[in-house]
């Protein structure tokens, strides 16, 4: 089955502040970040449901050399990218994105 994948305005502004950290601590290292996620978002769009469902439907998929995860839903044939947090971040962030669904 084929899946069209959709990122929320809120995971954008999270991958721009992210990138911006990571460009200015060192050129280069915010793309490196962005092919990372898009690796991410490539593996989910082939095995969307390979991630064990946690909180409210949502699904996790931790980023390889960043300690980033990414936060998404399946819902029928569309894949809703939530958020690209940190992993440090408070999880109070992501139940206020999953509310304004």
């Amino acid at each position: 089955m084929k899946y069209s994948v959709i990122v929320r305005p809120e995971a954008e502004e999270d991958l721009k502040e992210a990138f911006s950290w990571y460009e200015d601590n060192r050129t280069g290292l915010g793309y490196d970040l962005l092919l990372q996620v898009d690796a991410g978002i490539n593996f989910i769009k082939r095995n969307p449901e390979i991630h064990p469902i946690e909180y409210k439907g949502t699904r996790k998929h931790l980023i390889k050399r960043f300690p980033y995860k990414i936060i998404y839903l399946v819902e029928k044939e569309k894949i809703i990218v939530l958020a690209v947090l940190h992993g440090k971040r408070s999880p109070d962030l992501l139940k206020k994105r999953i509310g304004g669904i």
